[in-house]
């Protein structure tokens, strides 16, 4: 229909083309002829009134053409109502029809923005932003402002001589004549105004465009806020989903294991560390009773924590035992709290499970070092066990061996259970010599003690710490044996030598003992072995690192057991302080 229209006005207009080319043919002809046609000067006056009417014509024609695009322009704004929900193609088309139908040569579009209610440039024809900006403007922002402020448009035939724009340096500077702006009202609430002008034509707009503006911006209006919402919902989902996931990542990163549950028992959530620390896959689990997913936990206090906190509505925990596929014996600490609405109504329960099986290794094996060093030295041992490196580590050390000579002698003698005691006594005596210089015992050989220096804990001063001991550990003999009969004073042979050896944990996983392997272990023992009772050897070695700290006296070189050098010793006396 609309085709149809169309070229009806065409064929409409190029009819009158002809017939005016007719007419004025034929007026020039009748001019020529005055003065042999009598009636020619009436039939020209004829002929010039009929030509009139064809001009009204003509004019009629351009408001129908005009309408025609109106109502086309209104169509198509409906159609982009419905078709469209992006905000900058809905503006682009927009502007596109308006700049058609009014047949304006420039426009621009302006929104108002939706946090701080000021009108922001969206979308022009025919000019830019700095246009908009520039001095020379002055005259259209000051329309725009007023439309805006007053909600009501204004429509100028000529703004050269228009009384309210004429004194504006930029109608003359910019030779504005024709200019339209309109409101765009949704619910009666200012949401934009369009603006368009032209600077060559006086006349381009008429109040009649205005109507029809009008009904353009109604429908853009709704357009606009359709696809505002639209955007506002789009942004507000990518907000929400932005949220999730950083919501999720921050689930996911939480060391400890989280799972929840709703108030029918089914696992609602059930991060990353929970799938670690148990050796499960979420994806399985999540919609099943926590009772079937955590079936490897049903034989522990778990249940029974879950319905106390239901009932109850307080945190209950508990520390367990148990035995994870793959992964063997752990030991795991399970906080179970209640989970609640923003209302205060109960949702579920959130479980949280901590995996201690490293820490209570690492207390276990800080209480057998207490076996073995002194308190202060357990104190300062590292929170993280590998850094111990307990499967073996090359490093010089210092070992004291001491032996008590006549105790075999002594064990045929008495009965065993004073002898035991006796033992005791005199293997504390070591023990404490030992501990007070922060070094380790590495183990009791039945009447004998080792000990080494420099492990696990660096000790720059190993040597003299050894040197130091074994001097105590002579003089707190000598206290012992003032209260022991004569009988039972015993005295102890020691060795001491400085050298490389592999320090660790040696044994099985069920049974193991931190000790120090090599030579230098060897030969402290050999030294120790040709100590008599009461005399402290030491080697070249040691003595290097303390001779200007102890008293020393040569002996005679020692050929030992196993090596083929002879040995160059010393017997230790005192410190030089």
């Amino acid at each position: 229909m609309q085709e149809s229209s169309s070229f009806t006005l065409v064929r409409a207009r190029n009819d009158v083309a002809h017939l005016r080319a007719g007419l004025q043919d034929l007026s020039t002809w009748l001019a020529a002829q005055k003065a042999s046609v009598p009636q020619a000067v009436p039939i020209c006056e004829q002929l010039a009134r009929i030509d009139r009417l064809l001009d009204l014509l003509n004019a009629e024609l351009d408001r129908q053409d005009r309408e025609r695009d109106q109502l086309q322009g209104l169509v198509q704004v409906s159609r982009t109502v419905n078709s469209s929900l992006d905000l900058e193609q809905v503006l682009n088309h927009t502007m596109d029809i308006i700049i058609q139908v009014t047949r304006a040569e420039r426009g621009f579009l302006m929104l108002t923005d939706l946090r701080t209610g000021e009108l922001t440039f969206r979308v022009a024809r025919n000019m830019d932003h700095a246009t908009i900006s520039s001095p020379a403007f002055e005259v259209s922002r000051t329309i725009v402002q007023r439309v805006a402020a007053t909600g009501q448009p204004v429509v100028t035939v000529d703004a050269l001589h228009d009384p309210r724009f004429s004194f504006q340096d930029s109608v003359i500077s910019l030779s504005l004549r024709s200019i339209l702006c309109q409101p765009i009202k949704a619910r009666e609430r200012l949401i934009g105004v369009v603006y368009v002008d032209n600077r060559l034509r006086a006349g381009q707009f008429q109040a009649r465009d205005l109507d029809a503006l009008a009904a353009f911006t109604d429908q853009a209006a709704i357009a606009i806020e359709n696809a505002r919402l639209f955007e506002s919902v789009r942004q507000n989902m990518d907000e929400i989903g932005a949220l999730k996931t950083f919501q999720d990542n921050i689930f996911a990163s939480i060391a400890s294991g989280v799972i929840a549950t709703d108030l029918s028992d089914r696992i609602t959530a059930f991060n990353q560390a929970a799938e670690q620390i148990l050796g499960l896959h979420a994806n399985r689990l999540l919609g099943e009773p926590y009772q079937n997913a955590l079936a490897l936990l049903s034989g522990t206090p778990l249940p029974r924590l879950v319905e106390t906190v239901k009932r109850a509505g307080f945190n209950r925990g508990a520390e367990i035992e148990t035995s994870i596929p793959n992964r063997g014996p752990v030991n795991l600490n399970l906080t179970v709290s209640s989970l609640h609405d923003s209302n205060g109504q109960p949702l579920g329960v959130t479980i949280v499970v901590d995996d201690v099986t490293e820490k209570r290794h690492l207390e276990a094996t800080r209480e057998m070092f207490r076996r073995y060093v002194a308190p202060a030295v357990v104190d300062r041992l590292p929170a993280d066990p590998e850094q111990l490196k307990l499967g073996g580590q090359r490093q010089p050390v210092t070992i004291l061996f001491a032996d008590i000579r006549g105790f075999t002698r002594l064990s045929e003698e008495i009965p065993p259970e004073k002898l035991v005691e006796i033992l005791n006594q005199y293997l504390a005596v070591a023990a404490g010599a030992v501990l007070e210089q922060e070094g380790t015992l590495d183990k009791f050989m039945g009447d004998a003690v080792m000990a080494l220096f420099n492990a696990p804990l660096a000790q720059p001063d190993h040597a003299l710490r050894a040197a130091r001991a074994a001097l105590n550990f002579r003089r707190a003999i000598s206290l012992l044996h003032e209260t022991l009969p004569a009988s039972l004073r015993l005295n102890f042979g020691i060795g001491i030598h400085t050298g490389e050896a592999v320090v660790g944990n040696v044994g099985t996983h069920q049974q193991m003992n931190y000790t120090a392997i090599g030579d230098a272990v060897n030969l402290a023992k050999r030294l120790q072995e040709n100590a008599v009772g009461g005399r402290i050897i030491i080697s070249a070695r040691v003595l290097a690192q303390i001779h200007d700290q102890v008293q020393v006296t040569p002996l005679p070189p020692l050929k030992v057991k196993g090596r083929k050098q002879v040995e160059q010793v010393w017997e230790l006396v005192g410190l030089t302080d």
